[in-house]
């Protein structure tokens, strides 16, 4: 049974992630996907190529299980799978947008989203301007009737953790003929889906929260409907940045608990914020769970619960920042996010260097958390040792 068809029939989150383009194999009964670890296919006459398979960047059965349960799971039409977040980014850009467009993006985005555009699709001839997204009257001032192609959204954002209103960036960008994006992927869509919320398009590094055990790299996109679905894909083959079949069965096969684990995230993210904003050496904690978070309402709405990113700011300015990344045992220092271990980052120094000296250069005494699953007293007494 198809994605499509699971979503259309009612089926559960969890149950959609762990079966939904995952039947058992029809030759050998295998439970599991298998891995088709293969180039090329035996094809029974010239121009019929056995169910449809030719060439795996073209198609290869291990990624088509992973597309299948990316659409469904997010609720859209059609998934498609990648190498890596940034592949997925740069083919939908170049799929609805050419040079002389424009695109509004966060001014608090990604690092390498950041670096994306600006190193990359501006040299290209895109334009683009960076506001606060959760200011839809800011939203609408940089707007570019006729030339403003694209909204592209975080919510949360990376690392600032603010939130975005998706419906009603959605029907702005509808308004002006444009259409929305939205990164998920502090969320995951076992807390948000965006589609669902107006969206056109929905990003995913699955390397984060969809793996969920940092041991694969990868990147997603899922329309909301088929004829976007239909030019994402052609680009996926013409530009080429799919991912292996191995990639695509690791990740989906950390899809499958992905309702257990963002569980367990939540949960010790919640425990850890309380005690944060309790402390007596950080100045300010940004979680979208907490009331006096300025998206608090918004996130409410359009989130089931608020996830397992943390970052704060600490009244010892940057060097202590950097002293608490640097004490930590459990929380290991690393980029990346959204695994089953936390880690601990200088967004400053780290994911967000690109963004040093820009409009979207991030506070240098920011620290940033990626909460895991481990025992959360643990975790407490890491961070206590960290802040001492």
């Amino acid at each position: 049974m198809t994605g499509n068809e699971m979503t259309g029939n009612g089926y559960g989150f969890d149950t959609l992630a762990i079966h939904a383009g995952q039947d058992p194999d029809p030759r050998t009964g295998a439970v599991v996907p298998p891995i088709y670890q293969t180039s090329t296919y035996a094809q029974d006459a010239v121009g019929s190529p056995r169910l449809g398979y030719e060439y795996s960047r073209s198609g290869n059965p291990t990624r088509d299980a992973l597309q299948e349960c990316l659409a469904a799971i997010e609720g859209g039409r059609r998934g498609l799978a990648f190498a890596s977040g940034l592949a997925a980014e740069d083919t939908l850009l170049r799929t609805v947008c050419r040079p002389g467009d424009h695109v509004v993006i966060p001014d608090d985005a990604y690092g390498g989203t950041y670096r994306l555009f600006s190193k990359v699709a501006e040299n290209w001839g895109l334009d683009w301007t960076a506001v606060p997204l959760h200011d839809l009257d800011a939203v609408r001032a940089a707007f570019r009737p006729g030339h403003t192609r694209l909204i592209w959204a975080e919510t949360p954002t990376n690392p600032l953790l603010n939130i975005a209103d998706v419906p009603a960036l959605a029907t702005l960008a509808h308004e002006y003929d444009a259409m929305l994006a939205v990164d998920n992927t502090f969320a995951s869509p076992y807390l948000q889906q965006p589609i669902g919320l107006g969206a056109d398009v929905v990003i995913h590094s699955t390397t984060k929260y969809l793996g969920g055990h940092s041991d694969v790299v990868g990147g997603a996109l899922v329309a909301a409907d088929e004829g976007l679905g239909d030019q994402l894909a052609f680009h996926q083959n013409a530009m080429g940045a799919v991912n292996g079949p191995f990639d695509a069965w690791l990740t989906l096969r950390g899809i499958k608990t992905l309702g257990v684990r963002m569980d367990r995230h939540c949960d010790n993210a919640e425990r850890i914020v309380a005690y944060l904003e309790g402390h007596k050496k950080v100045a300010r904690v940004l979680y979208p769970g907490l009331e006096s978070h300025p998206g608090h309402e918004t996130a409410a709405k359009q989130m089931s619960r608020f996830g397992g990113m943390i970052s704060f700011r600490t009244k010892g300015g940057a060097e202590q920042a950097i002293d608490v990344c640097n004490r930590t045992k459990l929380f290991v220092l690393a980029e990346s996010l959204g695994g089953v271990e936390s880690l601990i980052e200088h967004p400053g120094q780290m994911t967000h260097l690109s963004a040093a000296g820009s409009p979207l250069e991030v506070p240098a005494d920011l620290v940033r958390l990626s909460v895991g699953i481990e025992t959360v007293d643990d975790l407490l007494a890491d961070l206590e040792r960290a802040l001492g």
